[in-house]
């Protein structure tokens, strides 16, 4: 996918690899590079840059449904470890075609009652390079997509290096996507 497109209005989108916040201006012509998540690449003469979610309208009209969580849906609308799975495969790094389960990103889950009777889930992932800014962002998208499914109170996602993830963490299905095998 690289259609083109032009902003409808100033964005706030984030730069990528290296995850600074920047302001993209209304006129600015976008090639669209992923749409997946809920969330937009997009490709301008500034860079590379993932529009989130909440600001896609911006894009165009079709993606302004993109809005709402595609983690709100997931699960059947009753929680379970199984939805919080789910969920984590609506999050994807935004250079890469695959979800951050399959992509061997996600290292733990911890799910654990609360007193309210609610949920705390902790989340352990890291990123396909050290140095990859967008990690706060994608570690961010996590969170905010298992907070939005039923019966969970508080969420954490961290970031971990060890073990170092290599390609041969990737899934199958992953694999398929990128064309590995």
């Amino acid at each position: 996918m690289s259609e083109t497109r032009t902003l409808s209005r100033d964005v706030n989108a984030t730069q990528i690899p290296a995850g600074t916040p920047a302001t993209l201006p209304k006129g600015t012509e976008v090639w669209i590079m992923q749409t997946l998540g809920g969330n937009v690449t997009v490709r301008c003469d500034q860079g590379l840059f993932r529009i989130d979610a909440a600001e896609a309208g911006a894009v165009g009209a079709e993606f302004a449904a993109g809005a709402a969580s595609p983690a709100a849906s997931v699960g059947g609308g009753a929680f379970s470890e199984q939805a919080v799975w789910d969920a984590l495969k609506t999050c994807f790094d935004p250079e890469i075609p695959v979800n951050i389960v399959d992509l061997g990103l996600v290292y733990d889950l911890c799910v654990e009652s609360t007193p309210s009777g609610k949920n705390r889930i902790d989340v352990k992932m890291t990123l396909t390079a050290p140095g990859c800014g967008m990690g706060p962002v994608i570690a961010n998208d996590a969170r905010q997509k298992i907070l939005a499914l039923p019966d969970v109170e508080d969420a954490r996602v961290a970031i971990v290096w060890d073990p170092v993830w290599t390609p041969q963490m990737i899934s199958p299905d992953g694999r398929k996507v990128l064309g590995l095998e």
